[in-house]
This record gives C-alpha cells, sequence and structure tokens, in this order.
C-alpha cells in the first residue's frame, strides 16, 4: 500500500512534468492588442529561493553523499555516525540512520534516499504546489525570520 506522502510526492512530479511539457510548447501569439476571452494572466516567476522537488533532492543528496567516504554508492552506519560528528548535529545518529534505511540492509542508497527526500519535501510543500517557497522552508535560510 503506498503511504500518502509517497503517493503526494508522485503527484507533485507528475504535476511538475507537465507544466514543464506545455512551458516548452511555444504559445500561439495573438494579433497586436487582441487578448483572448478567459485567457489567464502569466503566472509570476519563481523566486530565486523557490525549490522544485528535483532541486530539493539534488542539493540534499549531494551533502550526504559526502558522508560516502569510501566512494561505494552507500553510506554506512560507520560513515553516518562520523558525517554528523563532523557537521556537529545533536541527536542519536543511529536513529536517524534507522529512519533513512528503510530496507533495514545497514546502508543507505541513493532510492532511499530520494524516498526520504520525497516525504520530507511533501510534508513542506503546505499548499501541494510542487514547490518550496521561503515560508514553507521556517528553517531554511532564505525563509523570512519570525518576529520578536
Amino acid at each position: 500500500m503506498i503511504s500518502r506522502s509517497i503517493l503526494a510526492a508522485a503527484l507533485s512530479l507528475l504535476s511538475v512534468a507537465a507544466l514543464a511539457q506545455t512551458a516548452t510548447q511555444p504559445p500561439v501569439a495573438a494579433p497586436p492588442g487582441v487578448t483572448s476571452p478567459g485567457a489567464t494572466p502569466p503566472a509570476a516567476p519563481r523566486a530565486k529561493s523557490d525549490i522544485t522537488l528535483a532541486k530539493f533532492q539534488k542539493r540534499r543528496e549531494k551533502a550526504i553523499m559526502a558522508a560516502d567516504t569510501d566512494r561505494d554508492g552507500k553510506i554506512s552506519l560507520l560513515e553516518w555516525e562520523a558525517f554528523q560528528a563532523r557537521r556537529n548535529i545533536k541527536g542519536d545518529a543511529a536513529k536517524s540512520f534507522a529512519r533513512i534505511d528503510s530496507n533495514h540492509d545497514g546502508f543507505i542508497d541513493r532510492a532511499e534516499l530520494d524516498a526520504f527526500f520525497a516525504k520530507r519535501f511533501a510534508k513542506l510543500d503546505k499548499n501541494g504546489d510542487g514547490v518550496l517557497t521561503a515560508d514553507e522552508m521556517p528553517g531554511h535560510k532564505s525563509a523570512p525570520k519570525p518576529e520578536q
């Protein structure tokens, strides 16, 4: 049974793919000064800080795969603990490792990272539009600061 968050992430990916496909098709130009009825104004361009699922996964995977010190394409618990120590991450490294190691084989691989990040992205993407904006990323450097 597919969990709701994975389904939401998959639907977001499909939406992004459909939008990308329609965005690559050239628009039919109307004669100057003529607007078609029901035409919607162009969407506002995305802010530079907005992040799609693909960009989110790429950033996170790049950072975490730095933990793969033996370059075998997977991260062992020892590599993960050393990585967490280098980054001064608080908390139990074994627990965070177990949360990502979904098949419990003792290693984190790219497929597990992709699934983990898709779930995290879906959780952060409050409006389900397939894009994380600054207000959806409270811990991100581009997020607005809470008032004091």
